[in-house]
């Protein structure tokens, strides 16, 4: 098959299975609550969640909404933590991927340790709404970052900071004596060249730390962001398994050095079923499974389909046709700075012959490849699964938890914009 007609083949398989992963109902012009007015309606409480009773219908709610199948979701915790238990690795979440303190304390009551953070402004807004069992996965070397880091340390003595230089290590112990604590680090060893020490320098940065008073070290974390999406799952695991060989190394000679290495943690959404066969290997920094997205469905699963059906997508943005005037196009409410990515494209759902081009920063344009379900007018609403759900998710205030078409919980994005 050559790439041309591979390439034709996989979207077909994508646009059938968005078609397929809700049915579409699509009401008459309809109220169009602002996120005011919805706050109004549903009590905001960032540090609790609270769940309401089913009220106001999603096809109510102004747009561009941002939007969460709390069935599809749960379902998708319940089922990476079933997968995980049987491999004897827990998960740490990533919470960049849905900047919700109320979704991070519900993986960690559902069986996750902890939770990861990219970013210290993001970590700083999760311990200010009740999460507090930390690991952060970039290392902070400005002097400001670093203090703030400490405070959070001397509140909260489950944060854990990450350090890929000497440098940057012997200026956290500084900080940590200044703030009184000892402060656990993990070293982040490379995978590929984006960040982290290369893991042949590891084990001396490692005896570095060992003797700073004012740190401990817990062990390090391997993240390989590249093979998350590699196409096809055989391909995938022998390239995760063979860029991770000299991290492996690396931890079991930090070990046979007598390094506290309690901690080996890495992974993700792509290669959660592949890093239990990594020796040493202790948790799972999954994030995009909870939602999913069009790049992840796109990534093909174990069973050799060109589909990811592992999870449902569940992150949805509802969008409203502002234009029909023009043949076989329509124009919609929901451009970039609603969807963000444009490569994929976003998947209509219930519409496959509709391709959705969010290139222009406020609307989106809908090119029909084939007849629609029905004629849509303006005031229409559509469904769309976002091409990625990390910088989607940063675009909005809140995420509307819907369960069977009923708005149920409305929750802030605690962790919008957090991203120095």
């Amino acid at each position: 098959m050559n790439s041309k007609t591979s390439g034709s083949s996989r979207r077909n398989f994508l646009s059938a299975a968005v078609a397929s992963s809700a049915s579409l109902w699509i009401p008459k012009p309809v109220r169009g609550y602002t996120a005011s007015e919805m706050r109004t309606l549903f009590p905001e409480n960032a540090a609790e969640a609270p769940t309401v009773k089913p009220g106001v219908s999603k096809w109510e709610l102004d747009t561009p909404a941002l939007c969460v199948d709390l069935d599809k979701m749960e379902s998708n915790i319940a089922t990476m933590q079933a997968a995980l238990k049987k491999t004897g690795l827990p998960s740490r979440p990533h919470s960049k991927t849905h900047k919700c303190a109320a979704i991070a304390k519900y993986q960690l009551s559902t069986g996750s340790i902890g939770i990861c953070c990219a970013k210290l402004s993001e970590a700083e807004a999760m311990v200010a709404n009740g999460v507090d069992k930390i690991l952060m996965t970039t290392a902070n070397p400005s002097k400001n970052k670093i203090r703030r880091a400490m405070a959070i340390r001397k509140a909260h003595p489950d944060f854990i900071q990450a350090v890929d230089y000497e440098e940057n290590a012997r200026d956290l112990s500084a900080a940590a004596k200044e703030a009184g604590v000892v402060a656990d680090v993990v070293i982040d060893v490379a995978v590929g060249t984006r960040s982290g020490i290369p893991a042949a320098d590891a084990l001396a940065l490692a005896q570095v730390i060992d003797k700073l008073p004012n740190l401990k070290l817990r062990g390090m974390l391997s993240y390989d962001g590249g093979v998350q999406h590699a196409k096809g799952f055989a391909a995938r695991k022998e390239r995760a398994l063979k860029t991770i060989e000299p991290n492996a190394a690396a931890f079991e000679a930090m070990k046979k050095a007598g390094m506290n290495m309690q901690i080996f943690s890495g992974g993700g959404t792509g290669t959660y079923n592949i890093m239990q066969a990594v020796p040493g290997f202790t948790d799972l920094q999954v994030g995009s499974y909870l939602f999913m997205d069009m790049q992840y469905m796109a990534i093909g699963s174990e069973t050799g389909g060109d589909v990811y059906t592992d999870f449902a997508p569940s992150l949805t943005v509802l969008t409203t046709v502002l234009n029909n005037r023009f043949p076989d196009r329509l124009t919609t409410d929901a451009g970039a700075k609603a969807l963000t990515l444009n490569t994929p494209t976003a998947g209509v759902i219930g519409e496959p012959g509709m391709e959705y081009n969010a290139g222009s920063d406020e609307f989106g344009v809908i090119r029909l490849s084939s007849p629609p379900t029905k004629q849509y007018k303006i005031g229409d609403l559509l469904e769309v699964i976002v091409p990625h759900c990390d910088p989607a998710i940063n675009e909005y205030d809140q995420l509307y938890g819907i369960r069977k078409d009923k708005v149920e919980v409305v929750w802030p994005i605690t962790g919008r914009g957090k991203s120095q």
